[in-house]
């Protein structure tokens, strides 16, 4: 058993005019609904019963759907206009009834109380303010729910979309076009690849798009990036990076991981590329960060590349990058993030102890070598 709730408020302005309507006479907020029920608040500024001699004055909460036997719980609360949260609360919630909920018989049964509260305690109370009166109303309506233990369901498989797609350009059924790469040949379906790459879907069906081409010649991605690619616009996830490659060396994994960024970057597959991005933040270690911050800077990659920064300012990782290969190549593919990097390590040592700092800055003098011989090299290209 359970009650579904609602609250009403109803304001009630030029209370001074109401008084004299004569004992039984009202004033009716409007109709409104709580758990598919109309309800409404009535209010007697001279009170219900012509007994108590206007008195008292009286407020009721009445059902006003064609229902029956309705049983609520019911809280009328006249609301202190003062601020100190004084209000005047009858309630059924939060309390043990002995008889239960109140049953509402039929349209127009009401609930309330005829001796709500004196006319002169009103009066000189904080319920009244600018000759207005608040009365707020809450309505639990009893309701019966059963909950039975489940004997049986049906179990919801897991999406396998992806892999009725890798099963469909293996098997190479309905293939429209084919990419040479190197020595390698992969067929695939032309609504599959512009439906997942803006690039092939303006190469195929784009205003200087060819949707009769049968084969084209890929020159700058190697075999198995390419493959890997085709395997995540099929199956929407990273492919298994051991399986193509045939290699279990995490540098060779890592050097396949970034170069399938950069094919992500070219064919505009932004999820492959995030998921590349997360591999990458993952396995970053001394031996690949350079590297992988020289394809950061060369692809605006933001986040990859403040990971990166942060990975090499690091204390203890700084000199082991530098006496890496990938320092050479970052140095000679970008040498304008060898001043980055110099920046970079030098905001880190506003947090340093002196003798961190010390140290900072001898390293700092081998990354502005760097940074300078990169400067002649440029100046000798141009």
């Amino acid at each position: 058993m359970e009650t579904v709730n609602g609250s009403h408020q109803f304001t009630i302005k030029g209370y001074s005019l109401a008084k004299g309507m004569g004992p039984g006479r009202y004033i009716q907020s409007d109709v409104f609904s709580i758990a598919g029920y109309d309800w409404a608040i009535y209010f007697y500024p001279d009170g219900k019963n012509p007994e108590d001699n206007s008195a008292y004055v009286s407020f009721f909460i009445a059902l006003a759907s064609d229902s029956s036997d309705i049983r609520a719980l019911f809280e009328l609360t006249l609301m202190d206009q003062s601020g100190k949260g004084r209000h005047k609360v009858h309630s059924h919630f939060d309390r043990t009834l002995e008889g239960g909920p109140y049953t509402l018989k039929c349209k127009g049964s009401m609930w309330g109380y005829k001796r709500f509260l004196r006319r002169t305690a009103l009066e000189a109370s904080d319920y009244l303010k600018d000759d207005s009166l608040v009365i707020n109303c809450t309505v639990g309506v009893v309701r019966a729910r059963l909950e039975v233990p489940k004997q049986f369901g049906v179990v919801l498989p897991s999406s396998d979309m992806g892999q009725g797609l890798k099963d469909l350009i293996d098997s190479e059924v309905g293939c429209d076009i084919a990419f040479q790469v190197g020595d390698e040949t992969y067929k695939a379906h032309k609504l599959i690849l512009a439906a997942r790459s803006p690039v092939f879907r303006a190469q195929f069906y784009g205003p200087i798009g060819n949707n009769n081409v049968e084969r084209i010649v890929i020159e700058d991605i190697e075999p198995s990036i390419f493959k890997a690619m085709l395997s995540f616009i099929y199956t929407d996830g990273l492919p298994d990076v051991h399986e193509i490659t045939g290699s279990a060396s995490a540098s060779l994994i890592t050097n396949m991981i970034q170069h399938l960024l950069a094919a992500a970057d070219l064919y505009d597959l932004g999820r492959l590329k995030v998921l590349c991005e997360v591999f990458l933040c993952e396995k970053l270690n001394v031996d690949n960060v350079a590297t992988t911050l020289a394809l950061a800077e060369q692809h605006q990659l933001s986040e990859l590349k403040a990971f990166c920064l942060k990975f090499v300012t690091s204390p203890g990782n700084l000199r082991a990058v530098m006496k890496s290969e990938g320092f050479k190549h970052l140095n000679q593919s970008c040498p304008s993030m060898l001043s980055e990097l110099l920046s970079t390590v030098a905001a880190g040592d506003k947090i340093l102890t002196s003798e961190q700092a010390s140290k900072k800055r001898s390293l700092c003098s081998s990354v502005l070598a760097y940074d300078t011989n990169a400067a002649r090299q440029l100046r000798r290209r141009t």
